[in-house]
């Protein structure tokens, strides 16, 4: 059966891709008609296994590939999305379940409604690849999809513990949520530091992986232990391990690394929206049978008001926090506009969405509705804004920019110099057709890719070493973002991996 799912949805992903539309959407699709399936098991894991297994690799994958410099100069509509709009959803959220349902729990109105605040960038950005629209706004999507899962799940986890003891007080909560993301940041800056060397004395791509997802998950239940947020301990992490020079790790490891990270993202999406469909399995009998037939209004109710409320406070922040003109990526307030109807409109829920829902304790109270309004509202997001937002992205007609374009620019030539640098001192034939390649490069040419001697070869992974310090130093100084750093560092891979024959 597992085989079959597997191979359904790689089956799902290619035909996604070949006619345009996010993956997720075609993977909704199927855990919904895998709870249609009669006689499949309702598959029961551990809560706290939920999380850890579905949230932890997917949030350092993420971090890993976040600018840190974006971030800082994005700052501003990253933590308006981050904290106001999702404390705006979990309140409105919890408010219009309340309204329904008036013998519900506040505390567990609350975590339904932070379950539901935290939007999944992964089908925005799939979309946005096709489209390119501004470097900028892609920027904000992936920061805000990055940290809103910290605070929705911060608020969350306080919700669900404030059932177990039977009282919710806001008043109490915040002081112990900002000491929580203190003490959470500061724990994965210091686990990334000594777990960084370790994994750095690892030259084995398998031994090294598999490491690495061991980590992942110690670091979380290491966090869980110390009743810190797991979900800003690891982000934490991956952005303090992400930091690390290109030529921490080695280079084969890194090439079979970041493959499989890719491979294990995917597939845990699969596995969401599989275990969401085994669990609303036994339930949906009952809608059909009319037992429980408005909660599907309910869901639908929640699903208008994510989707209003997002767009309520993205141009509520555009209107009181204009652009600063003086910034070098100003733009325009036609432009403004355009990107804000894109953010607006990007805030498809996903595998964080689903996790949390399915990570509630079996005696939750309403635990079969929250999981039916999850599972509403990602399919209904994926569905709306998913296949959508690409027209909407061609409608707009958005100016596309060049900004990745120039960084990898300025990437290649400061690597192409650094590069002839290390040859200064070298000679030899090798050493001077090595010399005339780069120049050649360096002036826009194309450079020679099938000399297989071997002196030129180790000429190639000694100048390589210099490439990436001239590359390392680009993106610690601001100059470039890591876009463009993993692209030119991909280049600098698969240039060095050419030369062990």
């Amino acid at each position: 059966m597992l085989l079959a799912i597997l191979l359904g949805a790689a089956v799902l992903a290619m035909l996604a891709k070949r006619i345009g539309v996010p993956y997720p959407v075609l993977l909704a699709l199927m855990g919904m008609a895998i709870s249609l399936i009669p006689g499949l098991p309702k598959l029961d894991l551990p809560p706290d296994l939920i999380l850890a297994l579905l949230v932890a690799p997917v949030l350092l994958d993420a971090a890993h590939d976040m600018s840190l410099r974006d971030l800082r100069r994005n700052w501003r509509p990253i933590f308006s999305l981050v904290v106001v709009a999702v404390g705006l959803t979990t309140v409105a959220v919890a408010f219009t379940v309340r309204w329904f349902l008036p013998d519900m729990p506040w505390a567990a109105a609350i975590a339904l409604g932070a379950l539901l605040a935290p939007p999944d960038a992964v089908a925005a950005i799939a979309i946005m690849r096709q489209v390119e629209p501004p470097h900028r706004i892609r920027m904000v999507l992936e920061g805000e999809s990055l940290l809103n899962d910290a605070s929705s799940l911060l608020i969350y986890r306080f919700a669900v513990a404030s059932v177990a003891t039977g009282s919710f007080h806001a008043r109490d909560a915040v002081p112990a949520l900002i000491l929580v993301a203190v003490g959470s940041v500061a724990a994965g800056w210091v686990l990334a530091i000594l777990i960084g060397h370790l994994i750095r004395r690892v030259d084995d791509a398998a031994i090294s992986i598999v490491l690495q997802f061991v980590m992942t998950f110690g670091v979380w239940l290491l966090a869980e232990q110390l009743h810190l947020s797991a979900v800003i301990t690891v982000v934490a992490f991956g952005l303090t391990a992400a930091r690390a020079p290109t030529s921490a790790m080695p280079t084969p490891v890194r090439v079979n690394a970041f493959a499989t990270w890719e491979t294990v993202t995917f597939v845990l999406n699969v596995l969401a929206f599989v275990l969401i469909g085994l669990q609303l399995r036994p339930i949906l009998p009952t809608i059909a049978g009319g037992q429980h037939m408005n909660w599907l209004s309910m869901a639908a109710a929640c699903l208008a008001v994510v989707i209003v409320i997002r767009f309520v406070w993205v141009f509520s922040y555009r209107f009181f926090f204009p652009d600063d003109p003086g910034r070098p990526d100003a733009v325009t307030k036609q432009e403004s506009f355009k990107g804000g109807l894109v953010i607006g409109w990007s805030g498809m829920r996903g595998i964080v969405t689903l996790a949390a829902a399915l990570a509630l304790p079996d005696a939750f109270p309403y635990r079969d509705f929250i999981l039916v309004t999850a599972f509403v509202v990602v399919l209904g997001t994926l569905l709306i804004q998913g296949l959508t937002l690409r027209p909407l992205l061609k409608w707009l007609k958005m100016p596309h920019d060049n900004v990745v374009e120039k960084e990898i620019l300025l990437a290649r030539t400061k690597a192409l110099k650094a590069a002839l640098g290390g040859l200064a001192n070298q000679e030899g034939q090798a050493a001077q057709r090595l010399r005339q390649e780069y120049e050649a490069a360096l002036a826009g040419a194309k450079a020679a890719s099938d000399s297989s001697a071997i002196t030129d070869n180790v000429l190639r992974r000694q100048i390589v070493k210099h490439a990436r310090g001239a590359i390392d130093v680009l993106r610690d100084s601001g100059q470039i973002g890591d876009d463009a750093y993993r692209r030119v560092e991909q280049e600098l891979d698969w240039l060095e991996l050419s030369t062990h024959r």
